[in-house]
């Protein structure tokens, strides 16, 4: 069956980095467009990245410019790569697979001096 698992979530000061990594299997990993989701408490679950199957991108606008998505198909792992982060970034980050909707347990990333 479809699993989605990420990592790489924690606690990091404002300006610092971090990556957030998602494993996935039972499915053919190379045919599939992902995404990267964000929610943070009391707000609405909000599309941060997608990765298409051929490798083009897209990202939500409040991280346009400090995020960066990519995949690696030998390994069935997306990731997401982020920059210059901000409090407002502080939230539970999941892994998506937008044909089927499928969705990951997610991650916790906590931006905090």
């Amino acid at each position: 069956q479809v699993r989605l698992v990420e990592s790489g979530g924690g606690l990091v000061q404002p300006g610092g980095s971090l990556r957030l990594s998602c494993a996935a299997s039972g499915f053919t990993f190379s045919h599939y467009d992902m995404s990267w989701y964000r929610q943070a408490p009391g707000k609405e679950r909000e599309l941060v990245a997608r990765i298409a199957s051929g490798g083009s991108t897209s990202y939500g606008d409040s991280v346009k410019g400090r995020f960066t998505i990519s995949r690696d198909n030998a390994k069935n792992t997306v990731y997401l790569q982020m920059n210059s982060l901000k409090p407002e970034d502080t939230a539970a980050y999941y892994c998506y697979r937008p044909i089927g909707g499928y969705w990951g347990q997610g991650t916790q990333v906590t931006v905090s001096s």
